[in-house]
């Protein structure tokens, strides 16, 4: 039988130069997505930036910490508390103490993340003035390389002089005021700089009342020192996303490849039977084929995933999807993982077909070569229902149990993969009606090729489901990944839509808010129903062990009711005061009237009465407490409904010279809905991008982008196969009276039959997906409609039927260019 197999591996090399090709790009893929996994999990250790010539920095404590029976529980505080009166006091009699304040600026001509700093602690960095000097009153400041010595610049504090330039240090845009113009700008001061006293005696001054900071951990008191952390764990689930979908895809599409092939040398097999070959010989060459192949792709596929991984880092990093420092490192298991998990599914692939062939009589292998019959073993019908089964009751249990978790990522990215199996495993029972009903139309025109199409399609259905097979991965991950984003930012959109009762939402040009002063201004304004509110949390104690943030706003109770519709459960938003607190229906404890200890958002641990309860909804709906219970706040929206006779462009222009001098952006609330899900008329993606907290569509492109580019590759790949092992059966058509054209128009029109099913029944998928978040919805009190990707759809089904088509007629137009006669004489 070894003989047999390399004559085999010859006579049959398109077959066998296919399955090496699915298998050495999905091979390729999991060592890419491996390495950059496991390339995510760690980062360099970065240096201290702003303070990296600092003896000793001192920053007020930012982490809360709460004792639990499995350990001490961590979360960053919203807000970080400033360093005691006391400790500075003892600080100071150590030696000098320099206060560190950092405020955003806006200023004509200049960068648009510029931040303000005393010019004091310039020297911690340190910066140096190339040109002029430093500032020495209140109105002179010193700038990067953007502005130039002498120049008169308009900021939102006020027209300033450029005194001096510095040279930028690349990690920050900087404008150095005085000091005390400085402390005039940012009161509050949350870390100090301790210039000549021992280390040892600060942390004795300081004791557990502050952090004191030397070395390496000096970076903590960066702007933003977790950047590195979130970098990785932004990366992580991204690569983590990325390489479930791709591994899935590699391993369905290897399998479903492999499959066919065995199923193509039917009457091969009932030759051998006849011959002599029993069952077990069939069977042990088959696998000795698959191993064969699947050693040396593996192997391939190992090498073009070692090439394509740099490749792949220099992308994201180019992308702003990971950080600048990101490479690919030096690791070995991603090549085993893959290179064995290849290898697997190739053999996993051919040991059903082999033993089904195995067992086949030979003269029921040459009858069924031409006509498949019995294309569902009962292991497979089987099998796929129980997967069906398992969709239904896994998606019924969560509807009534946590209808949210179907809203999660990790969630509608999986669930699909589920569906797609259960629905490929039955494509045989589903293609044969499925052909017959869309070739019904063209079996009805004049002449024989629609009747054709239909009953070639109808007749080989292993063919048909193996080649409808990538059809169905593309469009169900299509429909189902954008159609369930686009869905989810749809039903936030109108969860907004329908809690903003304002007119007019007003928020700061900057980071740092509105001041007092810019509030007032706004509230004078006449005709204007005004509800300043600030961004806060709050964090409770759930079940004794866990931890939980809820993002918080603060807010007076009269003027948000007036300018927000809350979706209560329970309650009224009217009873919210100094000892209380709305919640949703996610806490442990959401009871009106129920007494909940929290800590605010600058740990402080305080006993709220809840007032109200909110509904879930998609997740956004977090807390609302008053200004009091949010320490450190400042007012960053300001929502503004109209009274009574109010004229609503009298009023914007009012918020507008309101906010002339500070400066900020004044939204309708059509334009606050659009600005805060600018997608809801598109198909809207996860927002993933590393560079702002807006999103962006490249993460999620990088997904959904890697396996359909796999997926099309496979189509066309098995499109030739399938093709290619049809010649003999073109070669008739020809001796029939078919001419060259005909024959070549029928290949392409039953190639567009069999995406046409393949698509059917991916959009089938990501129907049945989007109807169970649908659901979730609902049962969440959001009910907004199921946003379907048609745009996206129609290119992805497109670009199938090209390469469907292509992939099919050219083979076929090759082969033809011998006679005939010769053709229909080939054995297979």
């Amino acid at each position: 039988m070894l003989s047999i197999t390399l004559r085999t591996l010859r006579t049959r090399w398109v077959t066998f130069v296919g399955s090496f090709v699915a298998l050495s790009l999905g091979v390729a893929l999991l060592v890419v997505m491996g390495l950059a996994l496991a390339s995510s999990l760690d980062a360099p250790e970065r240096q201290p930036e702003r303070f990296a010539a600092a003896p000793v920095v001192v920053r007020g404590q930012d982490t809360l910490s709460v004792p639990t029976p499995i350990g001490d529980r961590t979360h960053k505080f919203a807000h970080p508390r400033a360093v005691p009166a006391q400790t500075v006091a003892k600080l100071k009699e150590l030696g000098t103490v320099v206060a560190d304040r950092s405020f955003a600026v806006r200023a004509e001509g200049g960068p648009g993340d510029l931040v303000g700093h005393p010019w004091s602690t310039a020297a911690f960095t340190p910066y140096e003035i190339t040109a002029g000097r430093a500032p020495g009153a209140a109105t002179e400041v010193v700038t990067g390389d953007w502005a130039r010595t002498g120049q008169q610049v308009r900021t939102d504090h006020g027209t300033v002089t450029v005194v001096g330039t510095a040279a930028p240090r690349g990690f920050e845009d900087a404008v150095f005021y005085t000091d005390a113009r400085a402390a005039e700008l940012s009161p509050v001061s949350t870390q100090l700089v301790v210039v000549d006293a021992d280390a040892t005696a600060v942390r004795s001054a300081v004791g557990d009342t502050a952090q004191v900071l030397t070395g390496t951990e000096r970076r903590l008191a960066d702007a933003d020192p977790d950047r590195d952390s979130e970098a990785l764990t932004a990366m992580n689930a991204m690569f983590g996303t990325t390489g479930g979908v791709t591994a899935f895809v590699s391993v369905f599409v290897v399998a479903s490849t492999f499959a066919f092939a065995v199923a193509q040398r039917r009457r091969e097999f009932g030759l051998l039977r006849t011959a002599g070959a029993t069952p077990g010989q069939i069977r042990r060459m088959v696998c000795a084929e698959a191993l064969l192949v699947g050693v040396l792709a593996s192997a391939a596929g190992c090498v073009l995933g070692a090439y394509g991984a740099p490749r792949l880092a220099e992308w994201v990093v180019d992308g702003e999807l990971a950080p600048s420092w990101f490479t690919i490192g030096d690791f070995t298991w991603p090549y085993h993982m893959a290179f064995w998990t290849g290898l697997l599914v190739a053999l996993l692939g051919v040991i059903a077909a082999s033993w089904r062939a195995g067992r086949t009589g030979p003269t029921q292998a040459l009858r069924e070569a031409s006509v498949d019959t019995k294309a569902m073993t009962w292991g497979r019908r089987l099998f796929g229902a129980g997967l069906l089964l398992t969709a239904a009751v896994t998606l019924g249990l969560t509807l009534v149990t946590d209808p949210g978790e179907l809203l999660h990522r990790k969630t509608y990215v999986s669930r699909p993969m589920l569906l797609i199996t259960a629905i490929a495993l039955l494509a045989p029972v589903l293609v044969r009606p499925l052909t017959r009903l869309i070739a019904w139309l063209p079996a009805q025109l004049p002449g024989a090729g629609g009747m054709l199409v239909r009953e070639n399609a109808a007749a080989g259905i292993r063919r048909t489901a193996a080649i409808a097979a990538p059809v169905l991965v593309t469009v169900a991950l299509t429909g189902s990944l954008l159609g369930a984003t686009a869905t989810l930012n749809e039903a936030k959109a109108t969860e907004t839509r329908e809690q903003t009762a304002a007119a007019f939402v007003v928020t700061p040009a900057g980071d740092a808010g509105f001041d007092a002063a810019t509030v007032e201004k706004l509230r004078a304004v006449q005709g204007a129903e005004v509800s300043a509110t600030s961004s806060s949390a709050v964090y409770v104690l759930e079940e004794g062990v866990a931890l939980i943030k809820s993002e918080a706003r603060a807010a007076e109770a009269g003027p948000l009711a007036e300018t927000v519709r809350l979706p209560l459960a329970a309650g009224k938003v009217s009873d919210l005061d100094d000892g209380s607190v709305i919640v949703n229906e996610e806490w442990e404890k959401h009871t009106v009237g129920q007494t909940v200890d929290v800590w605010l958002g600058d740990g402080t641990k305080k006993s709220l009465r809840i007032a109200a309860v909110m509904t879930t909804g998609t997740g956004d709906n977090g807390v609302y407490v008053t200004p009091a219970n949010a320490p450190g706040a400042s007012v960053d929206r300001v929502d503004v409904a109209l009274a009574d006779g109010a004229d609503s462009a009298a009023v914007a222009a009012g918020l507008r010279n309101a906010v002339s001098a500070s400066g900020g952006e004044i939204f309708t609330k059509s334009q606050w809905v659009q600005s805060s899900y600018p997608e809801t008329n598109r198909t809207a993606l996860p927002h993933s991008r590393l560079r702002s907290s807006g999103g962006t569509p490249i993460g999620f492109l990088l997904v959904l982008g890697i396996a359909l580019l796999y997926t099309g590759i496979s189509l066309a790949n098995t499109m030739v196969m399938a093709t290619c092992d049809r010649v003999r059966d073109l070669a008739v058509l020809r001796l029939a009276g078919a001419t060259q054209g005909q024959v070549l128009r029928l290949v392409g029109a039953e190639a567009l039959m069999v995406v046409a099913v393949g698509g059917a029944l991916g959009l089938l998928v990501a129907g049945l997906n989007l109807l169970g978040m649908w659901g979730a919805l609902g049962l969440l009190s959001v009910w907004s409609p199921v946003e379907m990707p048609w745009a996206e759809l129609g290119a992805a089904v497109g670009a199938c039927a090209v390469l469907a088509v292509v992939s099919s007629v050219a083979p076929a137009g090759l082969a033809m260019r011998r006679r005939p006669v010769e053709l229909a004489g080939l054995r297979e």
